[in-house]
């Protein structure tokens, strides 16, 4: 592990300011201190909290106000105008592209990718583990923002009613507690690292709910000429997350996903070096839906992901992509 000596001390790390995102940065900061016993004691780090246009804009659905991008955007400056020397953030968060300059440098071991429903008050007695989706009432309203989780949940009970609703983990709980709405999706990974697991009735399975590209996973990001953290980060990287990551995020470039497209990504390593991925596209109403699987190298894991989207994108009709 390098010790970087001729930087001022403390680091920056940048972070979006959610309690979450603020779990996740002391998780990153944690292991980098593990692998590095020359950093720890001497306040080598510091988190810059920063209020992302993602963050401050929350009556309106992501892909009305610019994208998922909008979670990174101010951070990215940050780190290209010096004030951070890294940043963390939640995979499924980041955009494909980065802006020039910037890399990802990069990603640690994945949490539980697969999605959550939290219910009502009164509504545990139908939970029935076999049929999950069964548990919510005919014609309830199910408060999420997330496009993929609307469709796949259309495209099995059209019946049911889908209320907008965003905000961190805290909010969303807090309106289903207060019977605003029905139910939520969450991802299971956010729950288990806020110590809130308790707080999910029914977890489904990847085969039910496709997650979203890379949920679960947290990456860390630095200017492409720092060529110092990006020895120092690669002493953590989670190489078999790394894998499944390029799969997902090469099949939502494929597909150049947007928060308008309901898209699923979920890369699971198999033995023997193998790599199955499951890829999902739809329309937001449920009306269409499509999933496809393929199994290949995992040292292909990108050229797979790929070679999946584009496939996907040209078997489905053209007002999918908004």
């Amino acid at each position: 592990m390098v010790r970087p000596h001729h930087r001022n001390l403390p680091m920056m790390v940048g972070t979006r300011a959610s309690p979450l995102a603020l779990y996740q940065t002391r998780h990153f900061l944690s292991l980098i201190t593990r692998f590095c016993p020359l950093m720890r004691g001497q306040d080598a780090f510091q988190e810059h909290q920063i209020i992302t246009s993602g963050d401050a804009i929350q009556s309106r659905r992501l892909a009305e106000i610019g994208g998922k991008g909008l979670f990174a955007k101010e951070i990215h400056e940050a780190l290209l105008d010096g004030r951070c020397d890294f940043a963390v953030h939640s995979l499924k968060d980041l955009e494909t592209e980065l802006p020039p300059g910037i890399v990802l440098a990069c990603v640690l071991e994945r949490e539980d990718p697969r999605d959550a429903i939290i219910l009502g008050a009164g509504m545990e007695d139908a939970i029935d583990p076999s049929n999950p989706l069964a548990a919510l009432p005919q014609g309830a309203l199910i408060g999420t923002s997330s496009v993929r989780r609307q469709a796949q949940l259309l495209a099995a009970r059209p019946d049911l009613r889908i209320g907008m609703l965003r905000g961190n983990v805290q909010t969303r709980l807090s309106r289903v507690h207060g019977g605003h709405v029905s139910a939520t999706l969450l991802a299971i990974a956010g729950l288990k690292r806020l110590e809130m697991e308790r707080e999910a009735d029914l977890v489904l399975e990847p085969e039910i709910m496709v997650p979203a590209a890379c949920q679960g996973i947290i990456g860390v990001t630095v200017r492409e000429d720092d060529d110092e953290l990006r020895e120092m980060l690669s002493a953590i990287e989670h190489k078999p997350s790394r894998i499944v990551a390029d799969a997902e995020r090469a099949l939502l470039g494929a597909l150049d996903g947007s928060c308008r497209t309901p898209i699923g990504a979920y890369a699971r390593l198999l033995p023997d070096n193998q790599l199955r991925l499951t890829g999902l596209i739809a329309r937001a109403d449920g009306s269409f839906i499509l999933k496809r699987e393929v199994v290949g190298h995992a040292r292909d894991a990108a050229l797979l992901g790929r070679e999946l989207g584009l496939e996907l994108g040209a078997d489905s009709p053209a007002d999918v992509f908004g």
